[in-house]
């Protein structure tokens, strides 16, 4: 029997992906209105390009509120292509949303509204032929990853029996859920967390902390991350371990991040393209 994912752990992993407590994001359009004063609404510097407050919350709520996403793409219809960087280049689209989290109704709304059907959203909605052509037209196709690095074996599994067609597929090619991340004991995670500092200001600091239990039971991270990456104000990302205390986070297996001891501390290593970023964990946060 095909394993699905329980509600609590959807919940559990949109909390980890997309953390909502603190974002200003996600109040309707008529609550953010009655700020601004009466007239024309004012252009801003981005214009024409969309708000990214708002492509920021359409993505958000594409992940599990359908009112929200028919107010947003109702009054603007290119949002049903919107497309968000969660860090290191983790883009996602809002059907890219639905699509890992199983939410067939959105993603039919969103494909109905302009919405680009891809590889990952014709999985977990259980388009078979669509998915064998994809294998057949690229070899290797199967092993490519969606945001956050969830397989697409993980995006068939998401939805539910009426993709298991293209979980039986996928399975039996057996490598559509390859590259699992090199283990990493609950003793060397929890050796690497705390706060490491690259700067003087309040946001030049990462959070790393080790969430052991959280994915125990979720079947979207066949191999589960047990490290959380968080640059002060921005989005949490889980690591993935490579070996020798190296990891990628999700969404981004081209970034490295690597830990080394120094002088009785830890030092973290940041490599993305052209920037590399040290920074240096603070000794009260062992």
């Amino acid at each position: 029997m095909m394993n699905v994912c329980s509600r609590r752990a959807l919940l559990q992993l949109a909390c980890s992906v997309v953390p909502l407590e603190g974002i200003d994001l996600i109040r309707p359009l008529a609550a953010k209105s009655a700020e601004t004063p009466p007239g024309p609404p004012l252009v801003g510097d981005l214009f024409p390009a969309q708000s990214p407050e708002l492509v920021h919350e359409m993505v958000t709520v594409a992940h599990f509120d359908l009112n929200r996403v028919r107010e947003l793409v109702g009054a603007r219809p290119s949002l049903a292509r919107a497309a968000w960087d969660w860090g290191f280049g983790d883009w996602e689209t809002a059907l890219g949303a639905a699509s890992h989290m199983g939410n067939r109704p959105i993603a039919e709304y969103l494909i109905s509204q302009g919405a680009r059907p891809s590889l990952f959203s014709a999985a977990m909605l259980g388009q078979l032929e669509v998915v064998k052509a994809f294998v057949s037209a690229q070899s290797g196709v199967q092993r490519i990853r969606g945001p956050h690095s969830i397989t697409l074996l993980a995006h068939a599994r998401m939805g539910g029996e009426a993709a298991r067609p293209v979980f039986d597929f996928l399975q039996s090619l057996g490598d559509a859920d390859a590259d699992a991340p090199a283990p990493l004991t609950d003793e060397e995670a929890a050796s690497l967390i705390g706060t490491y500092v690259f700067g003087a200001g309040t946001t030049q600091q990462v959070e790393l902390t080790a969430d052991l239990k959280m994915y125990a039971n979720n079947k979207m991270y066949t191999h589960p991350p047990q490290l959380n990456w968080t640059r002060k104000g921005t989005m949490t990302r889980p690591l993935f371990h490579l070996g020798d205390r190296t990891f990628y986070p999700a969404g981004a297996p081209s970034v490295r991040i690597r830990f080394t001891e120094q002088d009785g501390t830890v030092l973290m290593a940041v490599s993305d393209a052209e920037l590399v970023l040290t920074a240096r964990r603070k000794p009260e946060s062992k």
